[in-house]
């Protein structure tokens, strides 16, 4: 059996063996291997640095007095730093494992996406979690970003989970478990460690004397900077930040302070990175600089064919993020469209396929050469070209010799109805790879992501490292070369083939070699073999939702490249747990597809989709382990918080920010729970219930399991709320104060739960559009686009709401906030609010004139939905239409700023008197109402076309003239508040 000292030995040979060299850990404690400054120092500057370190990482919040089975408050990591990034990390790393023992042909090692940032130390980078048979074993990162400063040349870390990896390979279900080296334990030799240093984080650390010590660090961190030695500062900062920790480890650290500590430790951090990069270039740079790369040279322009042919271009790839994939497909079919759009080369369809490691895109009938083409140039005006005796001017030799042409092939032509001087060239057509390296190049390097990155290539950045480029015409190669890459004939196939790449003899065989070697490069086919195989596997047992599933299917079938089903089960006594909490960690943490019965009650399976092919059983018994060790996680922290009283989560609160403009979690929770009755008040829809309620609303976000899976806030609010013996009613509306929380999602069912709802997303709104402003484009980091589609939902959803005005309920949320929040913040909002509704309603195939006509009450989405209802109805009514008409006819032809009234005494046309007594017996509606303003106003269709017809409105009288426009007003204004009728279209 490989012991867990053996395993870093190896690692670290292994290592060493690529060119590491080897360090020691950090001699004070740290949370990740990242901050010994053999990382965080020395990724910074152009020196290369390769090094590889045991590092012992201190988590104080992990603590768990060493009985949870998979959290500890010191765990070991192997940390890895490769400067510059050498091209190949990931083949890299797989040879780390295979010297680990693990066969990666017959485990199922995956790369999925992992954003990683450091906010307290301005570091961050882009990169993975790798998973071994489902479970996270290793982070990898390239780093873009360490203390504030852009990386150049980027570095890539490799950070092992060493007691997760020796637990799966030993097969152990506890960390104590673990067989550290022959006959010993890990828990013989860390057990006691592990209890004692739980005690004191938890427990016993004195929170005043971690205090002064994190005033006196921070104080020694300055003045190491100041006296210009980064190293010592550097050490400091560290002992600050696990200062902070134990302190925030003791529940005490409020909003404030701790974004005044992560302000502080992110200026300090900054201060030293600038410091040391100044004292190595002062030293100049000891260990050298790294050498960019060379550019690449395209293959020699071969044609061999002269018929049209299939152009396929594949972009090779590390494992891109399902949603960047998605991105990347579309942002190929566009460039690549418009790129042939540009040339004069015929060519067929355009298709573009996508794996993790690839985008494809494949051109039918792409001709061999482009048309030849006569291009005209224009030059000088005529009479700039010739003077007045007709010999030619110096603006026409010169504009001739430029064009490398005499005079007598000078021409004459109009140019937007001016006579120039135009020379006519003739263009021979290119051949079919000359001008697609071109097209393909610009493809290349248009591509962009949400985030993009850089890696050791000079010139592009992107989601991903491109690592290489195919491409070919029919037989030959398209001479492509993007910075250091130059495309070829040869492809890469799974990581896991043999060998790893195979070379393609046509375009047209392109597909069908990839599939001959397991590659399934169509998404709808891959998401096929998926969706068939996971219902074959169940059948007959359970079923798969896939309706339900279907987002979580789609980004399954973006995290593989050959689709592989397999089936495991767990034990049945989880089934105790919330069904929430079962699918949450199936779906959120492991991508695993949920098992139900024909009832719809889970089944203890579950589906999980390697990549590949595997050893079917030993990647099925890793990934059944790997859920039981979360399920453990779960049922811990689970049993955990049920013997936690309701108030004691409550005031973990406090502990929580939110923003750090805008206070805590127990602040927020405050506000909604005033908010709510303030607004219940306003509709006479107080009750005990309602302040039972709002007294709870975001208690369970201080429990232990909505800490680790935040997307149960509110499902557990319910459930620990029945618990510890909560009225089901008030659990109810605490469980639906959270909803929806996505586009789709449930509607709070009850009043209550409704008012806890609309108060969250009213004071989200408000302050966060005072603080960080309303979201533009697609960026929407804090959910306000989401906010406001749940307001309107609510709002639509809940009868007794339709009266209140969301514009009202955003003042009142803006007055309670802990920062101003000026009035043209809230008009930003309800213009906000109104676009909103306008896109739910056209999305819901409104017609998009109906919709604007009702959109005067965006701010009462329920007034304005059930108006759009009864414009449906009454636009096929010719009573509404003349109504309509007549009301638009009035608006047209009286003067803006016209008021209603008039002298009734002036009026003698009988038409006139007509109008005026029928305007007079009109008792128009209070409330919005389409049908009853159509019936009380039906009678004025007949003497308003009357009174058109006959009346001449405009009469030379002032007096007269006067009263004709003030009796067209009132009938102008008569639909006031009603409808925007001015859109409206028949």
């Amino acid at each position: 059996m490989l012991t867990m000292q053996d395993a870093l030995a190896r690692l670290t040979t292994y290592w060493t063996d690529q060119g590491c060299l080897v360090v020691q850990p950090m001699n004070t404690e740290v949370g990740a291997g990242t901050l010994n400054p053999a990382t965080f120092l020395r990724v910074l500057g152009p020196e290369p640095w390769r090094v590889v370190y045991t590092e012992p990482s201190v988590r104080p919040d992990d603590s768990r007095y060493g009985e949870n089975p998979n959290r500890l408050q010191t765990h070991t990591q192997l940390q890895v730093i490769l400067k510059p990034d050498p091209g190949n990390p990931q083949e890299l790393y797989l040879g780390s494992l295979a010297a680990l023992g693990i066969d990666v042909t017959a485990h199922d090692v995956r790369f999925v996406e992992d954003n990683w940032a450091s906010p307290a130390l301005g570091a961050w980078g882009l990169g993975w979690e790798v998973w071994l048979d489902g479970l996270e074993i290793t982070q990898f990162t390239y780093f873009q970003q360490a203390g504030g400063l852009n990386l150049d040349p980027v570095s890539v870390e490799i950070t092992y989970g060493i007691e997760r990896i020796i637990m799966a390979l030993q097969d152990k279900t506890h960390f104590k478990e673990i067989e550290y080296s022959p006959g010993v334990s890990y828990g013989e030799v860390f057990g006691q460690s592990e209890y004692e240093m739980s005690r004191y984080y938890l427990d016993d650390a004195d929170i005043e004397a971690n205090r002064r010590l994190l005033e006196i660090y921070a104080g020694e961190a300055q003045r190491m900077i100041d006296a210009g030695l980064p190293v010592p500062a550097h050490s400091y900062v560290l002992k600050c930040s696990q200062a902070f920790n134990v302190l925030d480890a003791r529940g005490a650290v409020s909003t404030a302070e701790r974004a005044a500590e992560f302000g502080r430790m992110r200026r300090l951090a900054g201060e030293v990175a600038k410091l040391w990069v100044d004292r190595r270039t002062g030293l100049e740079l000891p260990l050298g600089t790294v050498t960019p790369l060379a550019p690449a040279r395209p293959a020699a322009a071969v044609q061999t064919g002269g018929t049209a042919r299939t152009l396929v271009f594949e972009i090779g790839t590390e494992e891109l993020p399902p949603a960047e994939l998605r991105s990347a497909r579309e942002q190929v079919r566009r460039l690549l469209t418009e790129g042939l759009a540009a040339t004069r080369l015929g060519h067929g369809e355009v298709r573009v396929f996508g794996t993790p490691r690839r985008l494809i895109a494949v051109a039918a009938a792409v001709a061999a050469r482009e048309e030849d083409h006569v291009r005209t140039v224009k030059g000088p005006k005529v009479q700039a070209a010739y003077a007045g005796d007709g010999t030619a001017t110096k603006a026409l030799e010169g504009f001739a010799r430029g064009q490398g042409v005499t005079l007598s092939d000078v021409e004459t032509e109009e140019v937007g109805g001016v006579p120039h001087v135009v020379v006519r060239k003739h263009e021979a057509g290119r051949a079919a790879p000359e001008v697609l390296a071109d097209v393909l190049a610009q493809v290349v390097t248009g591509l962009r992501a949400a985030k993009n990155m850089r890696w050791n290539d000079p010139r592009l950045a992107f989601s991903r490292p491109v690592r290489w480029l195919t491409a070919l015409w029919g037989d030959d190669v398209v001479p492509v070369a993007v910075s250091t890459l130059a495309a070829g004939r040869r492809t890469r196939l799974l990581r896991t083939a043999v060998p790893p790449e195979t070379e393609i003899a046509s375009a047209e065989t392109f597909l069908e070699t990839l599939g001959v070697n397991g590659i399934v490069a169509d998404h709808e086919d891959r998401r096929e073999l998926i969706v068939i195989g996971a219902q074959d596997l169940v059948y007959p047992d359970g079923r798969i939702d896939v309706q339900g599933e279907a987002a979580l299917i789609d980004q399954i079938t973006d995290l593989v490249e050959q689709p592989l089903p397999l089936l495991g089960t767990f034990d049945e006594g989880y089934l105790s747990l919330p069904d929430a909490v079962l699918t949450t960690v199936m779906r959120k943490h492991q991508r695993y597809l949920p098992v139900r019965d024909a009832d719809g009650k889970l089944l203890p399976m579950f589906v999980t989709v390697a990549n590949g092919p595997v050893d079917v059983e030993l990647v099925r018994a890793g990934n059944e382990a790997v859920l039981r060790a979360r399920y453990e996680d779960a049922a811990f922290f689970y049993r955990a918080d049920q013997a936690t009283p309701i108030a004691e989560m409550k005031s973990h609160l406090n502990r929580l920010t939110f923003t750090d403009k805008l206070g805590s979690m127990a602040d927020r929770a405050d506000r909604i729970a005033a908010l709510a009755l303030s607004v219940a008040d306003r509709l006479e829809a107080g009750s005990p219930l309602l302040r039972r309620a709002a007294e709870l609303v975001k208690f369970d976000l201080g429990s232990q399991l909505v800490t680790e899976m935040t997307s149960l806030a509110g499902v557990m609010a319910r459930d620990y709320a029945l618990h510890a013996g909560e009225d089901r009613a008030v659990a109810q509306a605490v469980y639906e104060a959270e909803l929806p929380r996505n586009t789709g999602d449930d509607l709070p069912r009850t009043l209550p739960g409704a008012l806890l709802s609309l108060a969250d997303r009213l004071d989200l709104i408000a302050g966060l559009a005072a603080t960080v402003g309303l979201p533009t484009g697609s960026s929407d980091p804090f959910a306000v686009r989401r906010a406001f589609l749940g307001l309107i939902a609510v709002h639509r959803a809940t009868p007794r709401l339709a009266g209140f005005d969301l514009t009202e309920g955003l003042a009142l949320a803006a007055a309670a906030q802990p920062v101003p929040v000026a009035d043209t913040v809230l008009e930003a909002c309800a213009e906000f609010l109104t676009r909103r509704l306008e896109q739910v309603f056209t999305e819901e195939g409104q017609p998009v004139d109906r919709v604007r006509a009702v959109l005067p009450h965006a701010a009462r989405p329920a007034v304005a939905a059930a108006l759009l209802g009864q414009l449906r109805d009454a636009v096929g009514d010719p009573g509404f239409r003349a109504v309509a008409e007549a009301v638009q006819r009035a608006r047209r032809i009286v003067p803006a700023g016209t008021p209603a009234g008039y002298d009734a005494g002036l009026l003698k046309e009988p038409a006139e008197i007509a109008l005026h007594e029928a305007v007079t017996a009109v008792a128009v509606p209070a409330s919005p109402d389409v049908t009853a303003f159509v019936a009380a106003t039906r009678p004025l269709v007949e003497p308003v076309g009357r009174f058109f017809d006959e009346v001449f409105v405009m009469a030379d009288d002032p007096a007269l003239r006067a009263a004709r426009l003030g009796l067209l007003a009132v009938v102008r204004d008569l639909g006031e508040g009603l409808l925007d009728w001015s859109h409206l279209r028949f």
